[in-house]
């Protein structure tokens, strides 16, 4: 089975790369590095010959809220449109677990617009939602930060290893079209500032960890469950005290 990676040169597209090689599939990485952009349809028409399914793990380049819409809406349309063409009978997207739920975020907003063109095209879908990766843990304090003072919410929080998510995307791309979404988290459930505030005491960083229910997370206000799946997503096994350890 031939699967096209959009994004297949970043950290998950890469990773997913070699697991579906591993798989015994034809993987075929597609980005601007190798010569294809699905913003300008540059390169997409070859890139999808013979493909059976398209594996959407790309993201946009740029977070500012009138940037990432029309990343998330011209991509995904451009995209589609080329599959149509192509005759691939399966689209799977990588997305964000809680994304309804953080609408006061235009980065959330342009992924909800995202889902919504895939849902609406006729091509069969599987859309996964993870959480937060562990790679990325780090910088929700940088983004949260204000002087020495990282203000975050209280809320519920379930990270998940990069690899995994990889590893949840290929099974979902070889198998059958689910025609809806597919949630998957790390398997420990922290409370957000008090993780935060336990890692930057391991680094020595001397930033000051708030409490604050109103802080916001990419623009967006968190109720207690707005980070963390329902009770059908698949959980995983590596810990983030795990990896965190290997890191160091």
């Amino acid at each position: 089975m031939k699967v096209v990676v959009i994004g297949g040169t970043g950290l998950i597209g890469s990773k997913l790369i070699g697991k579906l090689n591993d798989y015994g599939h034809e993987a075929v990485a597609a980005s601007p590095n190798t010569g294809v952009n699905t913003l300008t349809g540059e390169g997409l028409a070859e890139a999808l010959q013979d493909a059976s399914v398209v594996v959407d793990v790309s993201n946009s380049p740029s977070w500012d809220d009138e940037d990432v819409m029309n990343f998330f809406r011209t991509s995904t349309t451009n995209l589609l449109r080329a599959e149509a063409d192509a005759g691939v009978t399966h689209h799977v997207a990588l997305s964000v677990v809680g994304t309804d739920r953080l609408q006061e975020s235009g980065y959330f907003r342009a992924k909800q617009a995202q889902e919504e063109l895939i849902k609406a095209s006729d091509i069969p879908y599987s859309i996964v939602h993870a959480t937060q990766f562990f790679e990325f843990v780090n910088g929700i304090a940088d983004i949260s930060t204000e002087g020495d003072t990282v203000r975050l919410a209280p809320v519920k929080f379930q990270p998940i290893y990069s690899d995994d998510v990889a590893a949840a995307v290929g099974r979902t791309a070889v198998g059958a079209p689910v025609n809806g979404v597919v949630e998957v988290a790390g398997p420990d459930v922290f409370q957000l500032d008090e993780l935060i505030r336990q890692i930057l005491a391991d680094k020595d960083d001397t930033r000051t960890v708030v409490t604050d229910p109103s802080a916001p997370y990419s623009g967006a206000e968190l109720k207690e469950t707005t980070l963390v799946p329902g009770p059908d997503a698949h959980i995983t096994e590596t810990r983030f005290s795990d990896w965190l350890g290997q890191k160091r």
